[in-house]
């Protein structure tokens, strides 16, 4: 039903369609969401005809409810789900969200709380009036996850009425005709960092991405220009994925006068959510001044509103959201903006892997529609052909079988999101293989917390991976292999023990434990460093890998050290969790439907140029290569 988009439309159309045995008391906006409040809820449970007929009608996604007046209080809600639920489904923890008037359950066998049919659940609503959400208990515990629910239940009011506001506002009257589509490059334009977009209708502004450029000590070059952003105007901030060269920055917005909502996936969020907080961390630990401070990580958290892959969500009066995998990191999303009544699509494919790895599915290809694709080019040169993962993993593991019979030990400088957990996954194969010795590996305490999460977010995993995880009992990630380091005091001992592996953060040694690890271990030629991601122009991992053998680093007193690197150094580039030229060039190729144009992002400046010839040589395709400050019309 085009055009509509006023509370009194939709409230007709809900009371028309809502049998009257199910008791309808209220209509709420709650961000994206239409919620629904009846006093029956099993009626619509056992028959789920009318929210169709209403999704169908008003193209907007419902949420149902019972009313807060025949909900159970919580002690006998809980008393009476622990009844329901058979004791096999070894429920580990009850919570409620009364806001939400929801059941969170977790339980290590969530298809017995659901029962054949959804039978148990509807137990649940019909004795309780509690909705349930099940979720699987992680077989690791992760902090910011228990924190962030703990966090968000405790401000539940002011959630509610900040979902309200945000309903409101998307909701609101469309003022212009929409013939307008702006896009201004605001960070990470022929070059890696800081990426940052601002894309413009007559009616709406929306922000893709908010990152920093690591490796840089001011703020001009390290930020985006965010300058140039209104933030009353902005209706919303989409995060494509949690590496801080996307996210890094989402708090300052807040810190300056943000007050709209944050969309991403659910694993984007709690791994966004700690990496700010590190990225804090590491900053303060480092005597470097701090953009923001743990308040605004905690509003962003608050404002923040998770979507899964393929839920098409209204974000603006004039603007749909959909997220699809992009097979770079767990929760990671190419954003698939659809304007206006048909107007215009863009698809922006954040970073993406357009293969399988050991931990996900390669990045989608298809597409409702779209007629402008910005794509990343990370690896756009002609020389960037990535090695197979065959090839990679045996060289790999040739590197450290000869460290460990020289009697050394390996260092992996590592992006703790994702690259960490496909090496995990590596070496314990090639341990249980035999492949190499079983030695220690060691890794540091935010390994252990981005690993936990994900084990909280299976289902978001390669399907070869969910199935071992699911139905034949085995967690590579739980491995007696692997060892938490929780005490930086054990450094020290760790470098001068027997031979391991030490997989720490940064991965590109711009600072946390893999430099502290790095100035123990450089000056001994036993030792080994191997650079499995990306190192970005300027960085300290960047200058090693060029061949600088003497670096000057400042130590715990802060004096400045003189450190002889030694080591040996090695580079993989086939673990990438980006697309290289080939991978690119078959994505431009799959893609459908088949766009209008095509703007290049994210790569160094030769790079993206190179890219964008190829591209129109081969697919007579517009392409553009913009700059940082750069304006483009795309209707």
């Amino acid at each position: 039903m085009e055009g509509l988009d006023t509370f009194g439309e939709i409230r007709k159309i809900v009371q028309r369609e809502i049998p009257q045995e199910a008791g309808l008391t209220k209509i709420e906006f709650e961000g994206p969401f239409i919620i629904i409040y009846v006093k029956n809820l099993g009626v619509l449970i056992e028959n789920s005809e009318p929210i169709r007929k209403i999704v169908h009608e008003i193209k907007k996604r419902i949420i149902v409810r019972a009313d807060p007046s025949v909900r159970k209080p919580e002690n006998e809600a809980k008393h009476i789900i622990e009844n329901i639920i058979p004791k096999e489904a070894e429920v580990t923890d009850i919570t409620f969200d009364e806001e939400a008037g929801e059941v969170i359950i977790l339980a290590k066998k969530p298809g017995l709380v659901i029962g054949k049919g959804g039978s148990t659940l509807k137990d649940i609503v019909h004795q309780t009036g509690w909705r349930a959400n099940i979720i699987r208990s992680p077989p690791l515990k992760s902090k910011i996850i228990e924190q962030t629910v703990y966090y968000i239940n405790r401000e539940s009011e002011y959630r509610l009425k900040f979902l309200r506001q945000v309903g409101r506002r998307i909701h609101r009257p469309i003022i212009y005709e929409n013939e307008w589509v702006v896009l201004s490059a605001l960070g990470g334009f022929r070059e890696v960092g800081r990426q940052a977009m601002l894309v413009q209708t007559l009616n709406s502004k929306v922000l893709i991405d908010c990152g920093v450029k690591p490796g840089v000590n001011d703020f001009f070059n390290e930020f985006p220009r965010l300058e140039e952003v209104d933030l009353e105007d902005l209706d919303a901030v989409i995060i494509t994925h949690a590496h801080l060269d996307h996210c890094g920055l989402v708090p300052l917005l807040f810190k300056y006068g943000y007050s709209g909502p944050v969309y991403c996936t659910k694993p984007t969020k709690s791994l966004m959510t700690l990496l700010q907080l590190d990225y804090l961390d590491v900053a303060i630990k480092e005597g470097k001044s701090t953009p923001y401070s743990l308040k605004d990580i905690k509003k962003a958290l608050l404002h923040t509103i998770a979507l899964d892959y393929g839920e098409v969500t209204d974000i603006a009066p004039d603007i749909r959201l959909t997220f699809h995998n992009a097979g770079h990191i767990l929760g990671s999303a190419m954003v698939h903006l659809h304007i206006g009544e048909g107007l215009h699509n863009i698809v922006f494919t954040g970073d993406f892997k357009y293969a399988r790895t050991r931990l996900l599915e390669p990045a989608s290809s298809s597409f409702p529609r779209v007629e402008t694709l910005i794509m990343e080019s990370t690896y756009g040169a002609p020389s960037d052909v990535i090695p197979s993962r065959e090839e990679t993993e045996h060289l790999f593991l040739e590197y450290i079988k000869s460290t460990i019979e020289k009697n050394g030990k390996v260092l992996i400088p590592i992006l703790a999101v994702g690259r960490a957990q496909e090496i995990m996954l590596v070496l314990d194969e090639a341990i249980k293989l035999g492949t190499i010795p079983q030695i220690p590996i060691y890794i540091e305490g935010m390994l252990q917390e981005v690993t936990a999460i994900h084990t909280a977010y299976p289902e978001s995993l390669a399907k070869d991976l969910k199935n071992r995880i699911f139905h034949k009992g085995e967690n590579p990630f739980l491995s007696e292999h692997f060892i938490s380091v929780d005490d930086r005091n054990a450094r020290p001992e760790i470098a001068e023990g027997g031979p391991c592996i030490i997989m720490a953060t940064s991965g590109m040694l711009t600072g946390g434990p893999a430099l502290e690890y790095f100035k123990l271990l450089a000056p001994d030629p036993k030792n080994t460093m191997i650079f499995v991601n990306y190192q970005i122009e300027g960085t300290l991992g960047r200058s090693i890998l060029k061949g600088a053998r003497e670096v000057t680093l400042m130590d715990s007193s802060g004096k400045l050290q003189v450190i002889e690197v030694k080591m040996s150094v090695n580079a993989l580039d086939g673990f990438s969790g980006h697309s290289d030229r080939k991978q690119l060039l078959r994505f431009v190729n799959n893609i459908s439907p088949k766009p209008k144009q095509i703007i290049l992002v994210h790569g160094e400046e030769s790079k993206c140029i190179n890219m964008a010839d190829v591209i129109r040589k081969i697919f007579k395709t517009e392409v553009l290569a913009p700059r940082v400050g750069d304006r483009i019309r795309l209707v």
